[in-house]
């Protein structure tokens, strides 16, 4: 039977390359938007270095950025049911974790 027609309406086959399933560690992001498009800045923010590197840029339709922001919500919501409440920097603010918990250096 053709692989076309073995797949169910709807469905897509979805191939994740070894180098992109990887993953790439991000902790900032910057999101900035026109009236066409959102685009999200993955960012990398190391301590003692001033300057960070954007390490993705992903483009999306407004559309897509709703889409998005619900799928996310649904699943820290899943994630929050099984592991608890995820905490919030008490400043309230972007949390920028420039010495990343550990001792700062001293000279």
């Amino acid at each position: 039977m053709d692989d076309n027609k073995k797949q169910q309406k709807g469905q897509i086959n979805i191939d994740l390359k070894e180098d992109i399933a990887q993953g790439v560690y991000s902790n900032l992001a910057v999101i900035t938007h026109s009236s066409a498009e959102f685009v999200l800045d993955f960012v990398r923010v190391m301590p003692g270095v001033p300057k960070a590197e954007v390490k993705s840029r992903i483009i999306l339709t407004p559309e897509h950025a709703k889409r998005f922001l619900n799928a996310l919500q649904d699943n820290v919501d899943k994630f929050e049911k099984m592991h608890g409440p995820i905490r919030k920097s008490e400043s309230g603010g972007p949390m920028m974790p420039m010495n990343f918990g550990g001792p700062t250096a001293q000279a």
